[in-house]
């Protein structure tokens, strides 16, 4: 029996070869191996599985396949009681690789304590995964990471059942229903974690996982959330709420006034959000109308906890474009920009003056260590063998933002759901998805304040991809072990 199986395997495995190597991914398939890792001082042995599944029209035919990689820990007992942690990156058209590479997993970028690239390119070991006290699976969206439409291109392509807010959560969705009844991990407590535009993403299929598939989640963990109620809007509110991040990055740069400088950062914000709430919002939406000597006084206030020049600020009637901030900070003091995402990071313009940088200086350093890494971790490490590209950020758009509701899908999701709790994790120098908008949204998606209790916020002296340094790595890896130990039933009954 076992000669008659022995061939049978070897023309399997190379037909997943062939056909992995080729252009085109298998729809449906994966590889195993076998790994260990140290964290916190304790040796685990774990299971990675990385491949495709498929998202499946109304027929039944398959018009997408989704590339994950899901780790499991061994000799667990009790798989039931395990938690199992979601994963979802942003973008939109961003794979998974970020927190999968940098933050979770058993494996992290090869980079200094800062969070800086360093050669040679690679992974080391993760001492500060959560793999030790859950399950995690890594998601990677339609034309992200390697997931594919199917066809790939062309006109057969039903763009609007991938690339809009809604069409996202619902296929994600379904397509999770299906993973966990794979994996049978429908008894196990469940928990979301998506970062920036994955933060509405994971608000989105809170709602969508109860009310269409029938699954309760126990917690969801927001990581630097986008909040596009804020994001593309203008207005007095939109405008204000950038001034504490420009104190904390200006702080970051030593480019604040002594009377502020000389004190630590977690000092001074509650002074520049308190400012922010009670005077700027206000004085803001007066707009032409403002007198003049309260406008000179405003912005004399706004140079004070933001390091720009009070001219500059008048210049622009006291809303002062993040742009304008990331190329006008340091103009004067070493004549660098400073990062969008992470604005400890500098960058190096062909001219001092202007409205804005003439690039990204902290994306081009992540996509130094991130784009060799993922490519060398999947194929070397975990077996996945592929011509096809990774897409560190794919083909999605147009992107179709319409009817986004994503602050009330949160609301009602956990208004039916007692079990569900969430937490905001924010890098104080993220100047893209600011600490203070993700304290906002957190704010705002409960006005009547009754579930106020089941929010926290976690802050980071870093950025947008907070985990990169060294000790915020290790502390919000300590901050989601909390969270779940702390949102676990314990045998209490999901009631009010």
């Amino acid at each position: 029996m076992k000669r008659l199986l022995l061939p049978t395997i070897l023309v399997l495995l190379f037909h997943f070869q062939s056909k992995a190597q080729g252009r085109e991914l298998p729809v449906d398939t994966v590889v195993t191996t076998q790994h260990s890792v140290v964290i916190n001082g304790t040796s685990i042995d774990y299971t990675a599985k990385t491949g495709t599944q498929p998202v499946w029209d109304e027929n039944g035919d398959p018009i997408a396949s989704l590339h994950y990689t899901y780790y499991t820990r061994n000799n667990v007992k009790d798989r039931a009681a395990r938690p199992l942690l979601i994963s979802f990156n942003g973008g939109p058209g961003s794979g998974s690789v970020w927190m999968h590479l940098a933050y979770t997993g058993p494996r992290i970028l090869n980079i200094d304590d800062e969070g800086y690239p360093v050669q040679p390119y690679g992974v080391k070991e993760n001492p500060y995964s959560v793999l030790d006290v859950t399950d995690v699976v890594y998601v990677n969206p339609a034309n992200t990471g390697y997931s594919r439409t199917i066809p790939e291109t062309g006109d057969k392509v039903d763009r609007k059942k991938f690339f809009g807010i809604n069409a996202d959560i619902k296929y994600l969705a379904e397509w999770l229903n299906t993973f966990v009844t794979r994996h049978n991990r429908w008894r196990s407590p469940k928990y979301l974690i998506g970062e920036s535009y994955g933060g509405p993403r994971v608000m989105g299929l809170s709602l969508e996982l109860q009310n269409a598939q029938w699954m309760y989640l126990n917690g969801v963990i927001l990581v630097s959330p986008a909040d596009y109620k804020i994001i593309r809007n203008s207005g007095p509110v939109a405008e204000a709420m950038n001034l504490p991040y420009y104190t904390a990055a200006a702080w970051h740069h030593k480019a604040l006034p002594s009377a502020l400088q000389n004190k630590d950062l977690l000092e001074i914000l509650p002074e520049s959000e308190e400012y922010t709430i009670n005077t700027l919002i206000p004085a803001l939406a007066k707009g032409g109308f403002i007198p003049n000597t309260e406008r000179s006084t405003v912005a004399e206030k706004m140079a004070y906890y933001s390091g720009l020049e009070a001219k500059d600020i008048l210049d622009q009637n006291l809303s002062v474009p993040t742009s304008f901030f990331w190329k006008n900070l340091l103009k004067e003091k070493g004549g660098y920009t400073v990062g969008r995402l992470d604005s400890r990071y500098l960058g190096m313009d062909k001219q001092l003056m202007g409205m804005r940088p003439d690039y990204n200086s902290e994306i081009t350093s992540w996509l130094h260590s991130f784009t060799p890494a993922i490519n060398y971790y999947l194929q070397e490490e975990l077996k996945f063998k592929t011509d096809i590209k990774y897409n560190m950020f794919g083909p999605v758009h147009p992107w179709d933002n319409s009817d986004e509701n994503t602050r009330e899908n949160l609301r009602q999701a956990m208004a039916q759901n007692p079990y569900l709790n969430v937490m905001v994790q924010s890098g104080y120098y993220d100047g893209a998805t600011t600490y203070f908008n993700a304290k906002y949204l957190m704010w705002q998606v409960d006005p009547s304040g009754r579930m106020k209790d089941r929010f926290s916020f976690k802050g980071y002296r870093s950025g947008h991809m907070m985990y990169l340094r060294k000790e915020d790595l290790q502390k919000a890896n300590d901050d989601i072990r909390e969270f779940i130990k702390n949102t676990q039933a314990n045998g209490k009954s999901a009631k009010y």
